[in-house]
């Protein structure tokens, strides 16, 4: 009877101490689990709110790898007027850092639009190797200024099937150029035919020249990238947006309405007793 008493008792302990650990675990974890699930959700505005003040990411996505494509980088910023020269500033500087063999200024502008917006922009021509990775970083210099980016364009011109047509066309001219050739070496030619070969010849030759010189235009824009930055703090940013003859009229129509009623009520208090 003893026996079965104490077992009774030694059952009921590990029950109760088991029991203890149980309530334990599951206080610790549910404790645990609240804490993460707050810290996430002080994380969650916390990005939210940095996202808000850079603006909307423009897409992660770049032009792929086209062999004979050649590209042009055109992006539009818009950030307070105190930082826009800083921030052009800052890109010229970037592109001289890279030296002229990557990166070379072809252009630059600052005006002041009107009492309170400034407008500029930036032109440059790149290593296509490097054009992309620039255009990011010249982005977060925008950014980092508590500007954003408003419109970003990339456009591409398959100038490799140009060259590739050029140097056929080349080539057969240069064949018929050959054939000219031997016909105003032959012996015994009136004038009449020598004349219309050697006309001939003058413009199979033109044709040649005209056919390299925009070969080597497409080489060039292969070999150099044009990236254009346009900054702004106004409504407008040139270069991006379109012209609204309709709104802009009924805004200076409402601003002159208001001007003469303006003159009105100082009139009419000027002259009241």
């Amino acid at each position: 009877m003893r026996k079965a008493i104490c077992l009774s008792l030694l059952l009921a302990t590990a029950a109760c101490s088991q029991g203890g650990q149980e309530s334990a675990d599951y206080s610790g974890g549910g404790d645990s689990n609240m804490t993460t699930f707050d810290a996430q959700e002080d994380a969650a505005p916390a990005a939210t709110d940095a996202a808000s003040r850079s603006g909307p990411r423009p897409p992660g996505v770049g032009p792929t790898a086209a062999p004979g494509v050649a590209f042009n980088y055109r992006y539009a910023f818009r950030l307070p007027n105190s930082r826009i020269s800083a921030a052009q500033e800052a890109h010229a500087t970037m592109c001289e850092k890279l030296g002229v063999t990557r990166c070379r200024i072809t252009g630059m502008r600052y005006s002041v639009v009107n009492e309170r917006d400034v407008s500029a922009s930036l032109e440059l021509k790149l290593d296509p190797a490097i054009a992309r990775a620039f255009g990011k970083d010249a982005t977060k210099v925008i950014t980092d200024a508590e500007g954003m980016l408003v419109d970003q364009q990339i456009s591409g011109v398959d100038v490799g099937t140009s060259i590739e047509r050029a140097n056929r066309s080349r080539a057969e001219l240069q064949d018929e150029l050959e054939r000219v050739n031997r016909e105003l070496a032959r012996p015994g030619l009136s004038s009449v035919v020598r004349d219309r070969l050697l006309s001939e010849a003058a413009s199979i030759r033109a044709q040649i020249r005209s056919l390299g010189e925009q070969k080597s235009a497409d080489e060039e824009s292969l070999a150099k990238t044009p990236m254009a930055f346009y900054y702004g703090s106004g409504k407008t940013i040139p270069g991006f947006d379109e012209p609204q003859p309709l709104k802009d009229a009924f805004t200076r129509a409402a601003y002159n309405f208001l001007s003469v009623i303006g003159f009105l009520v100082i009139a009419v208090a000027t002259l009241l007793p």
